[in-house]
Order: C-alpha cells, then structure tokens, then sequence
C-alpha cells in the first residue's frame, strides 16, 4: 500500500523544495509536485499541456479531472511505497474528488496533510523575489494568493477532522522545516 503525505502551502511558501529535499535524503520516498507535473505536461507540447497552459498562465486551478488523473497516476506508478505530493488540494472541489478516489481505492492510504504556513508578506517576497517565470508577476502572485486563501479553511477544517492535519511553520530555516518534516514523516510511516 502506497502512503501518501500531501503539502500544501502559499505560493513561496517552499512546499516544493522542502518535499524536494526529504525525497532526495530518503531513498524509500518519492517526491511529486502537482504544479511541476503540470508544467512537464505544458513543456511536452502536447494537446493537454496546451489546455493546461490555458489555466496555469493566468494563476487559475486546472480542471479537476486533468489534475486527478495526472497526481493518481503518479502515486499508483511511484517507485517507492512513500509518496509526497506538493501543492494539492487547492480547492474543495480537488479535495473532494481526491477524497472520494481513495475511497474507492485501497492501494493508498493518506497519512497526514501538512500545511507550511507563512505569512502573505513572507509569500509575496518569496515568490516575487524569484521570478521564474510568466506566472511569478504582482497580478499572477495576488490571483495565485486569493485562489490559495479562499478554500483553506475549509481543507484545514476537513483534514483536521480526520484527524491527518498537521501545521508547520515555513518562517525558518530550509533546514529547519525539512528537519521537522521529515521527522514527522518518519514517524508516520
């Protein structure tokens, strides 16, 4: 059975490159970020990266089925038995098709969500301070922060009442949050 972490975060909040970390420490885990396979598909230049484009280009969620099919797959056909997925759920819309999918599918168990909680001010200098690409400009980054805020309390409400929800602060240290994130999926598995 394939055990699956989920973290979510505002954008810049350094989701992607915490899980990046702990997979590249942990042999046993594997490590997907929903936005990179997105961008994998759109960099294919295929007929679905171009629709993918379409949403990604203006900070708007891609259609649920799009990204169901996309992170299933990823985690079915996952080298390893542990699975971090970034960036997912991003609306109750996504957590509600994810959550009825594992209950019809007992070949993978959530463990825990992890939220890296940062403030906007914290998220704002992140992202705009990178700049890689198209979707890092003011406009894109405040579309990206109010369709990130709108739901939240809602996965945090839901997750919480599973009892999997756990919160982590991103205002440290890379190597701190990893070190505490790491430590908790550790003991989960």
């Amino acid at each position: 059975m394939k055990k699956l972490f989920l973290i979510i975060g505002a954008p810049g909040s350094g989701k992607t490159t915490d899980a990046e970390l702990i997979a590249k420490n942990n042999d046993n885990i594997s490590h997907y970020s929903t936005g990179d396979m997105l961008r994998a598909e759109v960099a294919s230049g295929s007929e679905l990266g171009a629709e993918i484009n379409k949403y990604i280009s203006q900070g708007l969620i891609v259609p649920i089925e799009i990204a169901i099919k996309t992170i299933t797959n990823a985690i079915l056909n996952a080298p390893t038995d542990v699975v971090i997925i970034d960036g997912y759920p991003r609306s109750v819309e996504q957590l509600e098709a994810l959550d009825n999918f594992l209950a019809h599918n007992k070949e993978i168990e959530l463990v825990s969500v992890i939220e890296v909680r940062v403030s906007e001010a914290t998220a704002r200098e992140r992202v705009l301070g990178r700049a890689r690409g198209a979707d890092d400009d003011e406009k894109v980054f405040n579309n990206r922060m109010k369709v990130y805020t709108e739901p939240l309390d809602t996965i945090r409400d839901f997750y919480t009442k599973k009892g999997i929800f756990k919160v982590i602060s991103g205002e440290r240290t890379i190597e701190e949050i990893v070190s505490e994130m790491e430590a908790f999926i550790k003991s989960k598995v």
